[in-house]
C-alpha cells in the first residue's frame, strides 16, 4: 500500500477485517442522569459547607453540613431531572 509523500502516517494502523468494538461493548459506569444528579447534589454540599464554615468558624459542622445537604438534595436532583 502506497501513499502519497505529503499525507501524514496514521497515528494507528487499523486492520480493515477487524472493527473497533472496544468501547460499543462496555456499557456506561452511570448514565447521564445519574451523573448530572450527584455532580449537582456535590456543588450544592460544597456551598453550604463553604457557608456553614464562613459562618461558624468551624470545620466539623462545615462538613456535616455539607454532606446532610448533597444528601438531602439528592432525591430532590432526582425528581427534578427527569
Amino acid at each position: 500500500m502506497t501513499r502519497e509523500p505529503h499525507t501524514p502516517a496514521p497515528a494507528r494502523p487499523q486492520s480493515p477485517s477487524l472493527p473497533d468494538t472496544r468501547l460499543s461493548s462496555v456499557p456506561p459506569l452511570l448514565s447521564t442522569r445519574a451523573t448530572v444528579v450527584f455532580l449537582a447534589a456535590g456543588f450544592i454540599g460544597v456551598i453550604m459547607g463553604g457557608l456553614m464554615f464562613l459562618s461558624e468558624k468551624s470545620a466539623p459542622r462545615a462538613i456535616v453540613t455539607g454532606l446532610a445537604a448533597a444528601g438531602a438534595s439528592i432525591p430532590v436532583l432526582h425528581s427534578l431531572i427527569g
